[in-house]
């Protein structure tokens, strides 16, 4: 097949454009000259990326903002789908985002475009009957977690498993003296990091949380030191303010670097999300909790399907740290579970040893992986 080829991508959110950017330069080693469009952001933007839209228009979150923002959403799908239709690409790529890519994979592969859809739902975990829709919208399914090709196998859908970017990107050693040095923490000592979470709602619920536990852990041991490394500048005047209470306590403030702060710290106490993924590879011993609204917990918890929701633990498919949820996640539990990795170090040990095989696991070359198996989507008849 000549390299003089269009591909169409779509990506909705930051990570999505990170993705879709480093896709697009090992899809390049296949085919030179390829051309690429559809909705991309900055990083891919800068690669020659045509796109039809500012990515930005379908980073809507929560429930009313994308009720809101429906009809605009819908124009610009329907453009997508009549624009790809009346110019096939060799194939069609949509990057997480899948309320808004599936629907549109689908469409186009009815038309008889080859679709890939790259970075899976959580459809393993909750709403599993999506997996239907998927099957009729992609070609390839490729996978950043092996838990979730292993579901789309048992579901006869054409998966691959590619590894995860961060696994790539992070390196498995990790240099806690040297992260301890950029950020000006002392080298000796130990150090826990608070990470509350990157959206206001949540740095609304966990925040205080968070202090108050670093006050009873203070009570077991005083020499302790706590960092929190605010995850934008918005987050980082709300922390401040929050931190008005607890100046005469030894937590410091840092505007952002986080994977700095955990690499320094001895233990991490952060929010369910990817976050937990980013600790794990940083090898750190970790407490996770979470809060949310009564109502909408409830609701997730007859959802969802799955025993854990950190991913250390959804990729062990067992209880490796602690998750304190809802109710549970107290200041006093949680302070316990901190305070139970220093009173037992080679649980901590233990702990780190089952990262690093995991890290391993996990590091592909996920981009080349990717680029790869679509290629080899491409070629075939």
């Amino acid at each position: 097949m000549s390299d003089h080829i269009h591909i169409g991508i779509v990506v909705g959110e930051a990570s999505g454009d990170i993705l879709g950017a480093a896709l697009m330069q090992e899809l390049r080693n296949h085919f030179p000259n390829a051309e690429f469009s559809g909705i991309g952001g900055p990083r891919m933007l800068a690669q020659g990326f045509h796109s039809y839209f500012a990515q930005d228009r379908l980073a809507v979150m929560g429930l009313i903002e994308p009720l809101k923002r429906l009809p605009e959403l819908l124009r610009i799908r329907k453009f997508l789908r009549d624009h790809f239709i009346a110019n096939p690409p060799a194939v069609f790529i949509g990057i997480d985002s899948p309320d808004f890519t599936i629907s549109l994979e689908a469409a186009l592969k009815q038309s008889g475009i080859k679709t890939v859809h790259y970075v899976s739902p959580s459809v393993w975990a909750w709403r599993q009957k999506r997996v239907l829709k998927i099957a009729r919208a992609v070609d390839l399914m490729l996978t950043l977690l092996p838990f979730e090709a292993k579901f789309y196998h048992k579901h006869n859908v054409p998966v691959e498993f590619v590894g995860h970017h961060l696994a790539d990107e992070i390196p498995l050693a990790v240099d806690k003296v040297a992260a301890r040095k950029a950020l000006d923490l002392p080298e000796e000592g130990r150090i826990v990091a608070l990470l509350p979470g990157s959206r206001a709602s949540e740095v609304e619920r966990m925040g205080e949380l968070f202090m108050r536990t670093a006050v009873y852990c203070l009570e077991q041991d005083p020499s302790l030191q706590f960092i929190i490394p605010a995850a934008s500048p918005d987050r980082y005047r709300q922390l401040h303010i929050e931190l008005n209470d607890y100046v005469d306590f030894p937590i410091e403030l840092i505007n952002g670097h986080s994977h700095e702060a955990m690499a320094a710290a001895d233990v991490v106490l952060l929010a369910s999300g990817t976050v937990t993924l980013e600790a794990l590879l940083l090898k750190k011993p970790m407490v996770v909790a979470y809060k949310m609204a009564p109502l909408t917990f409830k609701i997730l918890s007859w959802l969802v399907k799955t025993p854990w929701v950190s991913l250390p633990n959804l990729l062990a498919q067992k209880m490796l740290v602690p998750e304190l949820l809802q109710d549970k996640a107290t200041p006093e539990a949680l302070s316990a579970a901190i305070m139970n990795y220093f009173e037992n170090p080679d649980d901590a040990i233990e702990l780190a040893q089952t990262f690093m095989q995991m890290h391993g696991e996990l590091k592909r070359d996920a981009s080349a992986r990717a680029a790869d198996a679509i290629a080899k989507l491409i070629i075939k008849n």
